[in-house]
């Protein structure tokens, strides 16, 4: 008996492949601390952003960008602001070009939002709050709104 597992075949069909996933930028501001940290301060409201951005690369792939935004209010006083520019690059296998938008929109950025949520759970921890936890996304939802707007998403070959 063989130790060696047999090569796996090529997907037959529709395939995406994570090929990176890396921050292109990252903003932390926490301006009012130490004295916004202290206890028996009332809940932050947070108002969180979503924005996502596709194109084609000359090398065939695309990169896909997520970005959150999310403020942290206090009455009048910022208690904190988070930027992140959260990005993927990925290769579409078998996939035409009518549904090739709504992949990179919808499925892509879901692949790299575990991972943007994690990171501004671990800065806010370690920005001296209780992790901000981000709800899951319904990144469908977003690009049919987009859709619904008249905002169109890049075109996928658009650099």
């Amino acid at each position: 008996m063989s130790d060696i597992a047999p090569p796996v075949a090529a997907p037959e069909g529709p395939a995406i492949r994570i090929l990176a996933q890396y921050i292109k930028d990252l903003s932390f501001e926490n301006p009012n601390a130490p004295d916004a940290l202290r206890g028996g301060a009332p809940q932050p409201q947070v108002d969180l952003g979503v924005e996502l951005n596709a194109r084609g690369r000359p090398d065939g792939f695309f990169e896909v960008e997520l970005k959150l935004t999310a403020r942290a209010m206090r009455e009048a006083d910022v208690a904190f602001h988070i930027e992140l520019l959260y990005a993927g690059l990925f290769q579409i296998i078998g996939i035409d070009e009518a549904a090739l938008e709504p992949v990179l929109m919808i499925e892509c950025p879901r692949f790299l939002f575990p991972s943007a949520r994690r990171i501004i759970g671990d800065l806010t921890g370690e920005g001296g709050y209780p992790p901000f936890v981000l709800e899951p996304i319904d990144f469908g939802a977003i690009y049919q709104s987009r859709q619904g707007a008249g905002v169109n998403a890049p075109a996928a070959g658009e650099a």
